[in-house]
């Protein structure tokens, strides 16, 4: 008797045989249908990671692009800051400078204006009203350079 092993392979004519072949056949076709589909599965997969990678980079570019006008723009507004702090700071020193010399303008005159008030006759204002203009340039400023203030005291410039 023949064997089935030794006619199943050998592609005879036994029924058995042949009737393993188509499905052989059909298995065979549907194992590489599958391992096509794997691997276009697999193709697919590989260019999503890709174009996600892609991305991902466009964007980091992108955004490291943002973040260096952002510090460019942030040094400048820092240094325009500091800038009109500085001019800030002055002004406030010249702000309080003028405002010691108003209030030393207005003891001055507040004085010539008591001195003037409490003496008899038109003769006294006059001396007083004369050194007051003496005292002062035209901008209303004491002018160092003027020969009665640099020849005598102030107290003494006030009380002619």
């Amino acid at each position: 008797m023949a064997s089935p092993i030794s006619g199943g392979y050998s592609g005879s004519g036994s029924g058995s045989g042949s009737e393993g072949d188509p499905q052989q056949h059909i298995m065979d076709q549907r194992k590489r249908k599958r391992m096509q589909s794997n691997r276009e599965s697999a193709r697919r997969s590989r260019m999503r990671k890709q174009q996600h990678l892609d991305s991902l980079i466009s964007q980091t570019d992108e955004l490291k692009k943002e973040n260096s006008q952002i510090s460019t723009s942030i040094g400048i507004t820092t240094e325009l800051y500091l800038n009109i702090e500085s001019e800030n700071a002055i002004l406030r020193a010249q702000m309080a400078e003028l405002s010691n010399r108003l209030h030393s303008l207005n003891d001055i005159i507040n004085y010539i204006n008591s001195v003037s008030s409490t003496t008899t006759g038109n003769h006294h204002f006059l001396h007083a009203h004369e050194a007051q203009e003496t005292l002062f340039n035209d901008c209303g400023f004491m002018d160092p350079f003027n020969s009665l203030a640099a020849n005598q005291p102030i107290m003494d410039m006030l009380m002619y």
